[in-house]
């Protein structure tokens, strides 16, 4: 079974394009919603708050966990893969859905050798939208430039748009927002125009035709769900001993805060009725600890 971890609704937009991509295997969600949302965090209660979840999902079964919050990949991921999981769960594995993004753009494959000297491409302009700790964490800028030097990328913080989108907002109020943040964006860039649009937060899709709307026309705008779905499939092919396909295929649906108020949302986000059961964290005495392991590729 593979989980898949957000703080609150975003993630299903993951979901979604995941499981439509592998319709033979099992998937469990885990909302935490009673600590939604995780934008405006510390990063130490971000990884706790990370870790409690992840091992929700490993004592339900699951053997591969994706973090579809970019807040809690750019924040915990790294540490969670080379400290947390050699010790405690070698046999299990935790992906980000930052790597996608971060290989569509710079074409270098997360493991790749890092280039030895700068790379004599075209430069280009990558703008981020993300929450205020994936903008303070720089984990966008620090990776896309350690694989490609000739690319610049400007992050701009939305640190109500969540909060907006999980509350269910009119588009007009929504809309407005993302204006907002769009000419905050454009103001600093003093007139230069972004090749690409980066979304850094799974709940942007859902208000990517707003962000088309409040951008210069012709610019691209990158699909996380697609991407990660893409990514997804071709680490399962590399990874066969990851293999789901025994048990019926299907998708659960876990949450840390209330069950009823989750579901009516979730449908919405999800586009399809879906049904929240409550969470509960697991026992520390089911918390194995074994030795170090090496730490997963992506």
């Amino acid at each position: 079974m593979i989980g898949l971890f957000d703080s609150g609704f975003g993630g299903l937009t993951v979901l979604r394009a995941v499981a439509d991509a592998l319709p033979k295997r099992r998937f469990l969600y885990l909302g935490d919603h009673a600590a939604a949302p995780y934008g405006n965090r510390d990063p130490e209660d971000i990884d706790r708050l990370t870790r409690r979840s992840v091992e929700i999902l490993f004592d339900r079964g699951c053997r591969l966990v994706v973090l579809a919050c970019n807040t809690a990949a750019a924040t915990s991921l790294r540490r969670l893969q080379q400290e947390w999981l050699p010790r405690h769960y070698p046999d299990r594995r935790i992906l980000g859905v930052l790597v996608p993004m971060v290989e569509a753009i710079t074409g270098v494959p997360w493991m790749a050798d890092l280039p030895a000297r700068p790379r004599r491409e075209k430069e280009r302009l990558i703008a981020v939208f993300a929450t205020r700790r994936t903008v303070q964490s720089n984990a966008y800028p620090a990776e896309i430039g350690k694989r490609a030097p000739e690319v610049t990328v400007v992050q701009q913080a939305c640190p109500e748009l969540v909060d907006l989108i999980e509350a269910g907002a009119v588009r007009a109020e929504l809309g407005a927002a993302v204006r907002r943040y769009a000419a905050a964006l454009m103001e600093r860039l003093n007139g230069r125009r972004p090749d690409v649009v980066m979304l850094g937060c799974t709940h942007y899709p859902l208000a990517a035709d707003l962000f088309a709307e409040a951008l210069p026309p012709g610019i691209d705008i990158l699909s996380q769900p697609d991407l990660v779905a893409r990514s997804l499939s071709a680490y399962l092919t590399r990874h066969p001993e990851i293999d789901t396909t025994a048990i019926p295929a299907g998708i659960q649906f876990l949450t840390t805060g209330d069950p009823l108020r989750t579901s009516a949302l979730g449908s919405q986000f999800f586009g399809r009725p879906v049904t929240f059961t409550a969470a509960e964290e697991p026992a520390p005495s089911q918390r194995p600890i074994f030795a170090a392991g090496t730490a997963p590729e992506w």
